[in-house]
C-alpha cells in the first residue's frame, strides 16, 4: 500500500468519510503535492523543521522512536487554512475535522515514509534536514 492510500484509509477511518477512498487520495495528494502529481513530504519535512517548534515535531517522526502530536492549528498553519478548506470539502468534512484528522494522520505518513531512512536521506539526513531549515530562515 503506498502512502497516500495509507493516509486515505487512515484520514477515512479516523472522520468517517462517506466519500470514496480514490477520491480522498486525490484530495490529499493535492493537498501534500507539489503540484505536479507527486506528493512532497520532504518538502513538507524541510518547511516543518524551519518552523521553530515544529522541527522538534518532525524529527520525531522522521526518527525511530515515538510520534510526537501535531495540533490542529499547527496543521492549519503549516499547510494553509484556504488549502486544509479546500481538501476538506472535496472529501465531505469541514475544516476543522479535517485538520484534526491530518493531526492524527500525518505523522503516521511521514514515520512509515521515513522508514528505513528513505525519506530522511532526500533531504540529507537529519543535519540536510536542518541546514535545509537553517538556510530557508536566513533567506
Amino acid at each position: 500500500m503506498d502512502l497516500i492510500q495509507l493516509g486515505a484509509q487512515l484520514l477515512s477511518e479516523k472522520l468517517g468519510l462517506q466519500v470514496d477512498s480514490n477520491t480522498v487520495s486525490s484530495a490529499l495528494t493535492n493537498l501534500l503535492g507539489d503540484g505536479q502529481g507527486n506528493v512532497d513530504l520532504a518538502g513538507l519535512a524541510s518547511k516543518m523543521a524551519s518552523s521553530g517548534q515544529l522541527g522538534s515535531i518532525v524529527s520525531s517522526w522522521l526518527g525511530d522512536g515515538a510520534n510526537s502530536p501535531i495540533s490542529a492549528d499547527s496543521i492549519l498553519s503549516l499547510l494553509g487554512e484556504g488549502q486544509v478548506s479546500s481538501f476538506a470539502s472535496q472529501v465531505g468534512t469541514d475544516a476543522g475535522s479535517a485538520a484534526a484528522g491530518l493531526a492524527d494522520v500525518l505523522p503516521q505518513i511521514m514515520d512509515e515514509a521515513s522508514s528505513g531512512g528513505n525519506l530522511l536521506e532526500s533531504v540529507g539526513g537529519l543535519g540536510g534536514l536542518m541546514g535545509a531549515a537553517s538556510s530557508f530562515l536566513k533567506s
